[in-house]
């Protein structure tokens, strides 16, 4: 970072909009920290373009920046945030409202511009429409020929980052790293983001699109309850299969998750707001009469803009790197996100459909690099595998060796292997705890704080680490003065 003369900042960002308070909460409803220890400031100019900017050498950020933009996506090119950030008195001043930055990647505010001259089957209407009329008298083969071309620049995309994109996360550390600077101080505490201290989390679900998926929902129950894992379901209500109520009943009889998929899975859910709200009052009336707590819509087709519609707790619609997907885009995050009172559980691993189909592969390393990349953040480590396509022997190893790593990372205490509907309810219940001050001590008070961990994030040059720890003496946080300019 370079640190540049106070007024020279004053001169370039003019009068300071947002106070302190509100700065802070970005870091604080993610972390869950004390606000004190969070002294961050920003001061914009009025009538300023959105458009890229880089945040240190590797993160990319959309949104407006006082020190400009660019529309190009190249690193090289890209001004860099930090050489207009100030430490004045005990705080950081930045030239850019992170709230702004960070809604823009998590609502995929800034695919018009990063998808200039990339295109995919969910830019085109009329191909979409096409394509799904016909979808189902298409051999699987064609198909995959099909979506393979309308794919076929996917590894072209320079943003977000493949195969997993952790620019929030470390946004966040970089931010948290600056207010530490800026006080002198080389801890923050903070409520650890799983219960009980596990490092990660991991999730495994199951979209039923066909009869035959349907059909074959049994069977994959008896190979997750083989590895100990429960899983969820995402059912289709109307079109796709008859959905007997003894076929319900059987998947939570044995501890797995029902969840809503779509409407009818015709791809056109979103296509405009009157079609729209006639099907999510549909969807929200199957939600209620399955039992249903979470959604997911077919495709990965989203408009995160019309959210405020469904009547579900959480949502599971939203990729976190999207070049394999008909609409392309991606989250930027490994963790959840709340879009209003909906939880984002976004999709941080690859589909098998795209595995199996699109990139012709059945080996399980590029879901061990995507989890091993997103454990690095101690993320959400989510999975899309559909008993439709769990249709060879071959598919169908390639499942059991992904649920056997699963299992070794459990083992070894690397994860916490859980349902959608658990993050959900975690999620809430630490949304609501608070770190107090205890007679010198931290305590972590709220619903559910009896699973709830102590951590610290530390000071590590530029970024932090983080580490996970029991009750530690209140001064702790403030102990050891890091001297650094």
């Amino acid at each position: 970072m370079r640190v540049i003369d106070e007024n020279v900042i004053h001169r370039k960002l003019g009068k300071e909009k947002q106070p302190k308070e509100t700065m802070s909460k970005i870091l604080t409803d993610h972390y869950r920290c004390p606000e004190r220890f969070v002294s961050l400031r920003t001061s914009m100019g009025a009538g300023q373009d959105s458009g890229y900017f880089r945040f240190g050498t590797n993160t990319i950020c959309y949104g407006q920046c006082a020190l400009g933009v660019s529309r190009d996506l190249t690193m090289e090119g890209l001004p860099d945030a930090l050489d207009g950030t100030a430490m004045e008195n005990s705080y950081a001043r930045i030239p850019f409202d992170p709230a702004q930055v960070v809604e823009n990647l998590r609502l995929e505010r800034y695919t018009i511009s990063s998808q200039r001259g990339a295109t995919g089957l969910g830019d085109w209407p009329f191909a979409q429409d096409l394509y799904y009329f016909l979808r189902p008298l298409m051999p699987t083969s064609l198909r995959r020929h099909f979506q393979q071309f309308h794919l076929k620049d996917w590894n072209k995309i320079p943003f977000p980052q493949w195969p997993v994109d952790t620019t929030i996360e470390r946004f966040f550390e970089g931010l948290l790293a600056l207010s530490m600077k800026a006080q002198r101080i080389d801890r923050i505490p903070f409520i650890w983001f799983w219960p009980e201290g596990a490092p990660s989390c991991a999730i495994v679900t199951h979209d039923v699109e066909t009869v035959s998926g349907r059909d074959f929902c049994s069977n994959l129950m008896d190979i997750d309850d083989s590895f100990g894992i429960k899983s969820s379901f995402e059912i289709v209500p109307e079109a796709r299969y008859e959905i007997p109520k003894t076929f319900l009943d059987g998947i939570r009889k044995r501890g797995f998750e029902i969840n809503v998929q779509d409407l009818n899975h015709d791809g056109r859910l979103y296509r405009c707001r009157k079609e729209f709200l006639c099907r999510v009052e549909k969807i929200n009336q199957y939600a209620s009469e399955f039992g249903a707590r979470g959604f997911r819509s077919a495709i990965l087709y989203r408009n995160l803009n019309w959210y405020d519609q469904f009547r579900f707790s959480y949502d599971m619609s939203v990729p976190n790197v999207a070049h394999l997907d008909p609409q392309r885009g991606g989250c930027c995050t490994v963790f959840p996100y709340f879009i209003g009172d909906i939880l984002e559980l976004p999709l941080t691993t690859t589909q098998d459909f795209s595995l199996f189909r699109i990139l012709e592969s059945h080996s399980i390393e590029l879901w061990k690099t995507q989890m091993k990349l997103i454990m690095e953040k101690s993320g959400l480590i989510s999975f899309i595998v559909h008993p439709d396509y769990i249709d060879s022997e071959a598919s169908r190893q390639t499942y059991r060796a992904l649920l056997s790593h699963l299992i070794e990372l459990r083992s070894q205490g690397k994860v916490w292997i859980t349902q959608p509907g658990e993050v959900d309810q975690w999620w809430r219940e630490r949304r609501q705890m608070s770190l107090v001050d205890r007679n010198g001590w931290w305590q972590i008070e709220g619903p559910g704080n009896e699973r709830a961990r102590l951590a610290y994030a530390i000071l590590n040059r530029d970024s932090v680490r983080y580490q996970v720890d029991g009750p530690s003496p209140l001064q702790s946080a403030n102990e050891g003065a890091s001297g650094l300019e």
